[in-house]
């Protein structure tokens, strides 16, 4: 049965969207949602390790944002901005490019009056197009951070938009829940008895893009590629409780438990009454309205969110990459009453 939209939605005031982040990290603000909607408690992240109890199973994304965003020119003189999307090859990458109606197929960008990218062919409804960059370090040596759109200026330090412990480069934007732990919560962590174990899934635009259809039914998942170790999904599959930390942990597990498959590239979309096979509680941020991270957190906490986002709105959360969490365990908020 298709599903509207509008039930996604949420009316989310611009001064809820934090700007910063607090420091320290695990000093932003934790709704702990575990106990179901009517029984909130208002914490903060360092509280996390105090919540787990040993034999749980912390599992955590240690993806790194790369700099992604790259400032370029026509011949001509024009300013193109060219947001590498996902990499399809050694110097291949389906990208945005703006304004991509101005630039044709084959046309070379410079950089300092030097040739680093062609643009080719249009590869999505969405306006992607395959872009070649004739030296594939000039991402590291000039390319920029790809902040979210909500966020009006960089912060200074471009680190606070990577978890502590950040590794494997290919993200096109941070799995936000992750960036709250510092080193003192993770300590916190291996004292409570619980074991942490990190995946890879390398986090794409469309994550956090708000659905642009009425159905879900109509609704064209984005593909992202993740990579689970085998060691570490024997862990997983053997743990008595699994606690992700993101939604991009729990797409790639639950994408892994519904596959078989440990590495390669997925488009699970996560909805409605979906059957959850690993994941029994979630550390996730605010979610932007209508966006399919708040289909999966309806679909894996139950009609109650709108209890825990109207808590937050009320109790001055931070919403969104910059903003607070919320802690959800599977199911809680399934028996609460429908609102709005």
């Amino acid at each position: 049965m298709s599903t509207e939209i509008e039930k996604y939605n949420y009316s989310l005031p611009r001064d809820s969207i934090a700007q910063r982040p607090v420091e320290p990290r695990s000093s932003a603000r934790l709704l702990d949602g575990t106990q179901g909607p009517q029984s909130i408690v208002d914490r903060t992240v360092a509280d996390l390790p105090s919540l787990l109890r040993p034999g749980d199973l912390v599992v955590v994304n240690d993806t790194r944002v790369i700099p992604a965003r790259l400032n370029l020119l026509r011949r001509s003189g024009g300013v193109v901005e060219v947001l590498l999307v996902d990499r399809i090859g050694d110097s291949q990458w389906e990208a945005l490019v703006k304004p991509s109606s101005r630039v044709g197929v084959g046309e070379r960008l410079l950089h300092r009056d030097v040739e680093v990218a062609v643009v080719h062919e249009r590869l999505s409804e969405s306006g992607t197009r395959r872009v070649e960059l004739l030296d594939p370090s000039f991402i590291d040596r000039s390319g920029k951070i790809p902040y979210p759109p909500y966020i009006e200026s960089e912060p200074e330090d471009s680190e606070r938009y990577q978890t502590v412990y950040a590794n494997r480069p290919g993200s096109v934007a941070a799995p936000t829940a992750g960036l709250h732990l510092d080193r003192a919560t993770l300590a916190g962590i291996e004292r409570s008895g619980a074991d942490l174990v990190k995946i890879d899934l390398r986090v794409g635009l469309g994550t956090f893009l708000p659905i642009k259809v009425e159905m879900l039914d109509k609704h064209e998942m984005h593909s992202e590629s993740y990579r689970i170790e085998p060691d570490a999904w024997r862990r997983i599959t053997s743990a008595r409780r699994v606690v992700a930390i993101g939604t991009t942990v729990v797409r790639a597990v639950e994408s892994a438990a519904a596959t078989g498959v440990l590495e390669g590239r997925t488009t699970l979309f996560i909805r409605d009454s979906y059957d959850f096979k690993e994941i029994d509680v979630l550390l996730t941020n605010f979610h932007v309205p209508k966006s399919t991270l708040l289909v999966m957190i309806a679909s894996f906490y139950g009609e109650g969110w709108r209890s825990l986002y109207d808590h937050a709105l009320v109790a001055g959360y931070r919403f969104l990459s910059f903003g607070d969490a919320m802690l959800i365990s599977r199911a809680a908020g399934k028996a609460a009453p429908v609102e709005g």
